[in-house]
């Protein structure tokens, strides 16, 4: 943290010394430590989350060079969630809502301010890895509590499933499914290098991480993220033979955990049945299945798309929007709900094709600042299409638990992968003008 460590001239008596608080040793190690305690926390609890996150904040204002940061939002993949979150401020103007809702609808943008920057600060420091290894602490040992749970029978409540001690099976599915394939490139290279003992370690993490989510609990878009993260590993890090060779035997596993695990075939069968079911929003008492709830729910969005399609209907105005459709109806509208379940259509809604450029553009860049070969990259990749993925089906950047995974793990990795690039530019510079003066 070099940047961070450089002493200005201070001057004497009590101003000096409290200016000299944040070039401390101990605040320097609190400003890495917070976000590491957020991650730990992220599996367990949204309280403990805000909280480290408020000090983080609070904690690392007095450290940035303004300055540099400004000239860091040129980069597009820092400059963008702040237009975004500008956007959905100047919405607030536009929306015909009460205020309450006006705030309703800007909190899940705000955590986007943090995105630019976490990655300034990890770009300084050189322990962003202390981020990743409690995230993947956590969730190994939530997983543990997992099967404790199933095997003992354990619901946290009534309406609980055995298996999911805290949160909800979406959410935990979601971390396990990011957590397996975050590390599945250090298996590889355990296993190239002949480290056995780390290799059959992470490999049994993985396993459990996979099970877990076979034979106890996962979610629909879990299932339709783990395809693509599968296919995207394979053929990144292997040749094409041997990227064919790990989808066929990953299919072939598939196949067999599908005869051998009653949740994973009760959940496919649920999903088939709810695809069959014919849905009519305008029966007097529609059927209300997932797949249906989902159906109207984007019928009514695209409705309210048409009516405003270029700047939308304003910052909080789906609250409005869903009440009104749900208003005399029940089955599939029985449920009060504010967003569609679809990132795209919860954009759209508020903020017309406008909104949607935003919302993409901020994805395309996150995905270009991955493109490197290392693992922070490879982790920053899947972080960002994982999100993707699953925000076809659920309102996933908004939502607290997998919106703080997105801004923690691309501003934490993509600060580590920007440092990692300027201390590659500064050596090859540093080597050139040797040579130059040899």
């Amino acid at each position: 943290m070099s940047e961070l460590a450089a002493t200005p001239v201070l001057r004497p008596g009590i101003p000096g010394f409290v200016a000299a608080w944040p070039l401390s040793r101990f605040w320097l190690l609190s400003v890495d430590v917070y976000p590491a305690l957020a991650a730990a926390a992220l599996p367990w609890s949204t309280t403990a989350v805000s909280v480290f996150t408020a000090v983080w904040l609070a904690i690392v204002l007095p450290t940035i060079h303004w300055p540099a940061f400004f000239e860091s939002l040129r980069a597009p993949a820092r400059s963008v969630p702040l237009a975004f979150f500008a956007l959905a401020l100047l919405g607030v103007l536009w929306a015909g809502d009460t205020a309450a809702a006006k705030l309703l609808g800007l909190s899940p943008v705000v955590k986007l301010l943090a995105i630019p920057l976490v990655i300034y600060h990890y770009q300084r420091s050189e322990r962003g890895h202390w981020v990743l290894i409690a995230f993947l602490a956590s969730c190994v040992l939530l997983m543990g509590v997992s099967w404790a749970t199933y095997f003992a029978d354990w619901k946290p409540s009534p309406g609980g499933m055995a298996g999911v001690p805290v949160r909800n099976y979406i959410d935990q599915s979601h971390e396990f499914a990011l957590c397996l394939f975050a590390v599945a490139p250090l298996l590889l290279s355990f296993a190239a290098n002949g480290h056995r003992a780390w290799a059959i370690a992470l490999a049994a993490i993985m396993l459990g991480f996979y099970c877990d989510m076979r034979f106890v609990a996962t979610s629909r878009t879990t299932l339709v993220c783990f395809p693509v993260l599968l296919v995207l590993f394979a053929f990144k890090y292997l040749n094409r033979r041997h990227a064919i060779y790990l989808l066929a035997f990953a299919a072939i596993v598939e196949g067999a955990v599908l005869f051998t695990s009653p949740y994973l075939r009760d959940r496919v069968e649920r999903t088939v049945q709810d695809s069959q079911v014919t849905v009519d929003s305008n029966a007097a008492t529609p059927a209300a299945t997932s797949n249906g709830l989902r159906l109207a729910y984007w019928r009514a969005s695209v409705r309210s798309i048409s009516e405003s399609p270029i700047f939308g209907h304003g910052t909080g105005s789906t609250k409005q929007l869903f009440e009104r459709e749900a208003e005399g109806k029940s089955g599939e509208w029985g449920w009060s709900i504010r967003n569609p379940h679809n990132q795209t259509l919860y954009a759209a809604i508020q903020w017309g094709v406008l909104g949607c450029l935003f919302l993409y553009a901020m994805w395309y860049f996150h995905l270009q600042l991955f493109r490197g070969s290392t693992l922070a990259a490879w982790i920053g990749m899947v972080v960002v299409v994982q999100n993707f993925v699953s925000s076809l089906f659920n309102s996933h950047l908004f939502d607290f638990h997998e919106g703080w995974i997105y801004v923690l793990g691309v501003g934490v990795v993509g600060g580590m992968v920007a440092r990692a690039q300027s201390q590659f530019a500064s050596g090859y510079g540093s080597e050139q003008a040797g040579m130059s003066r040899s």
